[in-house]
């Protein structure tokens, strides 16, 4: 009974920003880790960061510096700042939510994805 919406995916020219949004809705007790996940055509699905309720983060290495993840708890929403993006950064991009749906039991989530699209 969760659903992850994104958005904030476009088109930007090499050097520029974005920022994504997902918002988790329905009926759970509270959400572990919120994050995002990548692919490229061709390419399987990859980290690009997390973060835990306590705040503790986790980046893949080719992100490092250039993204920057947050959370809301309140509102049940996480973002990606994205600077800095290259071509290469092209992809799909998934919210991603660990989520407790019972008391003592995490279940994983995923979003429908939202397109980025990085031109040279």
């Amino acid at each position: 009974q969760v659903q992850l919406v994104e958005s904030g995916g476009g088109l930007v020219q090499a050097g520029g920003s974005l920022r994504l949004f997902c918002v988790a809705s329905g009926r759970f007790f509270s959400i572990d880790v919120m994050g995002w996940y990548r692919q490229a055509p061709g390419k399987q699905r990859e980290l690009v960061a997390t973060q835990a309720s306590s705040g503790s983060t986790n980046y893949a290495d080719f992100v490092k510096g250039r993204f920057t993840i947050s959370r809301d708890n309140d509102k049940n929403t996480v973002y990606l700042q994205m600077n800095s993006l290259k071509p290469e950064d092209t992809a799909v991009y998934y919210c991603q939510a660990v989520v407790k749906t019972y008391r003592y039991v995490n279940n994983n989530y995923w979003g429908q994805g939202t397109q980025v699209t990085v031109s040279s």
